[in-house]
């Protein structure tokens, strides 16, 4: 690794000697100390978007790495041997977090974050994305003949298309003038303001502002993007697109699948499409855009001693046909052919048709969908196509198309979960909060005679399969104890406002010291629970509950008072 340079929370670092070189280069390393809130540390703005900027340059004797903490970075910021990309190459991973290692602003802000956003936009506690722009040029001067380096940025953000874009302005400058420009990037990032999706975002870098809106009424910008996230679904499923119900299916019921790419860019643009599928439903499963033989879970993910697990991979070394030719779903794809004006579609085949060389493309599975095929989408893609239809256009339709699907599978769902929650003249001030009822798949299933997916969506088959085999899925794991969750706090904030109407006085007359020693107590560790899970109850409410505290306290003799003002 040539340099691993960036900048995260913590003090500046100096600026680098002169002349820096490989064996100097300073390295950026998160801190898992809690930031305080004021005032804000240096890097902070920087931290929230990006946990550091790396350059990993190839070294003919040494390979990409020494370190181990760097390894895993290294080896997923170089495409393989077998991918022969020359030029410019971009591409996107993503790797586990490393045992004991958050930054400042992974800890701090996480959850206020992801509250307001979307789950297809979280930041991920215990993973990190990679953005990679690679460049492989002839070069005489060097040993090896070719000039190979990687600029990356590393974050917990899933915006591939901001960062992808961001790469495009700053990379071909950095090859040009070096760490100095990186230096000037990331004191520009620093300035950025928070991250907040679904307004509009003025970034400006290297005198460049990157505009991000979801707005019609553009301002002037010279680089307007619609989505930090989105990708060109379209062009990405052109190859597959007769089997996109089909590899629907797969991803919402989490199973293992295996996408083999002769680039690691339509590898990871291949993995990030799947597993966009169902969106607004989150993906819960772990997936890999771009996977070699050197990562950490190698062993974990290749053994022939349990199931594959749930995840996605993508490869580009032919040597996992052999590794994971036990694996029951792979789709082999290359470089995009045309069939007269109609991208070739790869065909459906067996897996025992897999051979460990020369493999061709298809998808190799024996799975049966539950779901008829949905010939209307296919056909009008098809004929877009033809007519030469702008491929954002094309990408609208398929989104459209498979959000559709998602909702009329999971809105059935959303309302069962919702018939689960207590009612709410239930709730009472002075008693712990009902339970939520549990979910009880067989009454779910009687349900969707006269309130499932068929009253919102037109394609025919078994969709009580569908459902039994998505309640094994990590998928349903994953959204059950999200919703779960939401309820149980929704619970709680209801709980806090009856109290609040309450006549707290009326109800401590006829109760003993004991009693109202333990409400206090109770109250107290509500109040706590509600900022530690920053419920969703106004301010007031928690101001009147902490009054109702001081009214109860002072009612107790001064012996009483002394202990339970001062804990």
């Amino acid at each position: 690794m040539d340099a691993l340079w960036g900048a995260a929370p913590r003090p500046p670092p100096p600026p680098p000697p002169p002349g820096l070189g490989p064996s100097e280069s300073p390295c950026c390393t998160p801190t898992a100390t809690r930031r305080l809130r004021r005032p804000p540390l240096p890097w902070a703005r920087f931290s929230g978007w990006l946990e550091c900027v790396c350059v990993v340059a190839f070294d003919l004797e040494l390979g990409q790495a020494l370190e181990v903490r760097k390894t895993s970075i290294c080896y997923l910021s170089f495409p393989d041997s077998y991918s022969g990309c020359l030029g410019d190459t971009q591409f996107s991973f993503r790797m586990r977090q490393s045992g004991g290692q958050r930054s400042l602003h992974a800890l701090d802000e996480d959850d206020g974050y992801n509250r307001g956003v979307p789950v297809t936009l979280q930041r991920e506690a215990a993973h990190l994305f990679g953005y990679v722009y690679f460049r492989q040029v002839k070069d005489s001067a060097v040993k090896r003949g070719y000039f190979q380096k990687s600029l990356v940025l590393v974050s917990r953000l899933p915006y591939v298309s901001l960062f992808q874009s961001l790469l495009n302005l700053i990379a071909p400058e950095y090859f040009e003038k070096l760490v100095p420009c990186l230096e000037a990037v990331c004191n520009e990032i620093d300035q950025w303001p928070t991250p907040v999706p679904g307004q509009t975002l003025n970034l400006p870098v290297m005198g460049v502002v990157m505009q991000v809106t979801r707005s019609q009424n553009l301002l002037p910008a010279p680089l307007v993007l619609s989505s930090v996230n989105e990708l060109d679904l379209f062009r990405c499923f052109q190859p597959v697109l007769i089997h996109i119900q089909l590899l629907w299916e797969l991803m919402l019921l989490g199973e293992p699948l295996v996408v083999m790419a002769p680039s690691p860019t339509i590898s990871s643009e291949m993995v990030l499409a799947l597993t966009s599928c169902l969106t607004p439903l989150k993906f819960c499963c772990d997936y890999r855009p771009y996977f070699t033989i050197h990562d950490s879970e190698f062993k974990e993910y290749t053994t022939r001693t349990q199931a594959p697990p749930n995840v996605v991979l993508g490869v580009t070394n032919p040597f996992f046909i052999k590794t994971l030719q036990h694996w029951p779903h792979i789709l082999r794809i290359g470089e995009l052919k045309m069939s007269g004006d109609l991208p070739k579609q790869v065909k459906m085949k067996k897996l025992a048709k897999l051979k460990t060389l020369d493999t061709k493309p298809g998808l190799y599975t024996s799975y049966k969908t539950y779901l008829h095929k949905d010939k209307t989408l296919i056909k009008r893609l098809l004929k877009g196509i033809q007519r030469k239809r702008p491929s954002e256009v094309q990408s609208a339709l398929v989104r459209r198309h498979l959000l559709e699907l998602t909702q009329s599978f999971i809105i059935p769902l959303e309302h069962y979960m919702a018939s689960l929650m207590p009612l709410q003249r239930a709730v009472t001030p002075w008693k712990t909060p009902p339970q939520i009822r549990p979910f009880r798949q067989d009454d779910f299933l009687k349900s969707l005679e006269h309130a499932g997916p068929q009253l919102t969506c037109v394609l025919k088959g078994d969709w009580l399969g569908l459902y039994r085999r998505f309640f094994k899925s990590p998928n349903f794991d994953g959204w059950y104890r999200q919703r779960h969750r939401e309820m149980t706090q929704k619970l709680e904030a209801l709980h806090l406002e009856v109290i609040c109407e309450a006549n707290i006085l009326t109800w401590m007359k006829d109760k003993s010291e004991v009693e109202i020693v333990d409400l206090v107590l109770k109250l107290r560790e509500k109040l706590i629970q509600a900022q530690a899970h920053q419920l969703p109850v106004k301010e007031e409410t928690l101001q009147r509950v902490a009054l109702y505290v001081d009214t109860v306290i002072g009612s107790l003799p001064d012996d009483l008072q002394a202990v339970l003002r001062h804990p």
